[in-house]
């Protein structure tokens, strides 16, 4: 898709943007990662968080682990950030087939990062994550600076209908900040009864795409339930100069700015 057509559908799609060797060692690093981590989350070197929709989360290595609900046995939904982690993610923050794009959609040439995450939507248990944007939990860490951050999503795997590809509402983003589900705990929800989805895309990829949007599109993603897994890494970037997540206070007053 050009990206000409980012001011009205709100996401650029560049197939096989990362050929299949580098996209497996990719993965192989996230595996890597993600098993060092957890190995001290189970020994219990972790802060502990329950967050308030019940969710589980544990910071390591400066790291935060995002457990699946309802896995049996357990099993890691997210882990942010992870760049930090391995110089082998580390380097794609400058790496121009991302940046080249990323600057293009977000109007400026020097650019920074925001966060990274590795998603892992495992085979069978990974599960739904509801309508959404980025903006609003952005918001209550960045304020109004989070309208300029997007994110590179790497898909690791095969991304089809099945194993929980996402789903966006094109041009949803020129809306601006869309109605919250006030019932949800976290405030961080879209409210569908509010806002229209029926527009919806499915983006279904090979591994190795990349998708980038910004925190304004609304998306959502199924369960898989597939044998195998969904896994990505996202990028999220910025305009230079401006701090990181991790160096932002989390302040959730700021979701009455918000609808």
């Amino acid at each position: 898709m050009p990206l000409s057509d980012r001011h009205t559908r709100g996401f650029v799609l560049l197939r096989r943007l990362l050929g299949p060797a580098e996209t497996a060692a990719l993965a192989e690093v996230a595996e890597s990662v993600l098993a060092r981590v957890t190995r001290r989350a189970l020994r219990g070197e972790s802060e502990v968080t329950v967050w308030p929709d019940g969710h589980r989360l544990e910071t390591v290595d400066g790291t935060t682990v995002h457990w699946e609900p309802d896995a049996r046995p357990p099993a890691v939904r997210s882990l942010s950030p992870v760049t930090h982690l391995a110089p082998g993610l580390d380097a794609l923050w400058s790496d121009e087939r991302l940046t080249g794009p990323m600057g293009r959609l977000l109007g400026t040439d020097r650019l920074g990062p925001f966060t990274s995450k590795l998603n892992f939507k495992r085979a069978g248990v990974g599960s739904e994550f509801r309508w959404h944007q980025d903006h609003p939990y952005w918001y209550c860490c960045a304020g109004p600076d989070a309208q300029d951050i997007a994110t590179a999503m790497i898909f690791l795997d095969d991304v089809t209908a099945g194993n929980g590809a996402l789903e966006i509402v094109p041009g949803s983003h020129l809306a601006g900040p869309a109605p919250r589900d006030r019932a949800e705990p976290t405030g961080l929800l879209v409210d569908p009864a509010r806002t229209d989805v029926t527009g919806a895309v499915t983006v279904e990829a090979p591994a190795g795409s990349v998708l980038m949007f910004p925190g304004l599109v609304v998306h959502r993603s199924g369960p898989n339930r597939t044998s195998g897994d969904r896994r990505s890494l996202l990028l999220c970037f910025q305009p230079a100069g401006r701090p990181a997540l991790a160096q932002l206070p989390y302040r959730p007053e700021r979701l009455a700015d918000l609808p």
